[in-house]
């Protein structure tokens, strides 16, 4: 009997710490990080998108001012929007996250790029990138390199 609960403890810590890793959220202030993320790119792609939620759970409206991180020279706020058949991506200098709300960086849409790669980004490695808010603070977050769904969809949000 004693081996059945050992093996029990043993595998519900191992889940716990699986559902820990694959959630990966955080929280600065009132702003509520959700499911960071990109996709692998190819060597000597320049560019790179990342990919996240923000839901403000606050009373006050906040922005995301700034992003940096190592893998690149620079990380720029970026929005993307159709002109007939072109895609039209311009640089932001802020993305709003109003009070209550909850705003969806993904691809098509409002976006990080991280341009000057120093490597391709390669399916399951992780790094660390930090997220400036106005009045929440910085955070450093972990965006996963997520492998491409077929015909080029993104991962569904865990």
């Amino acid at each position: 009997m004693k081996k059945f609960h050992h093996a029990l403890w043993v595998g519900a810590v191992c889940l716990v710490a699986s559902l820990a890793a694959q959630a990966h959220e955080y929280t600065v202030g009132s702003i509520a990080v959700g499911h960071p993320y990109t996709l692998p790119t190819v060597k000597g792609q320049s560019v790179g998108g990342g990919y996240l939620t923000l839901e403000n759970k606050g009373t006050t409206d906040d922005k995301l001012v700034s992003v940096s991180a190592k893998v690149s020279q620079s990380v720029e706020l970026h929005t993307m929007s159709m002109d007939g058949d072109i895609a039209r991506m311009r640089q932001l200098d802020v993305i709003e996250v109003p009070a209550g709300k909850k705003v969806e960086l993904k691809s098509g849409g409002l976006h990080l790029m991280f341009v000057g790669l120093k490597e391709p980004f390669k399916v399951g490695s992780r790094f660390p990138v930090t997220l400036k808010f106005e009045k929440a603070g910085e955070v450093q977050v972990e965006l996963v390199v997520e492998e491409r769904k077929a015909g080029g969809a993104v991962p569904a949000h865990h």
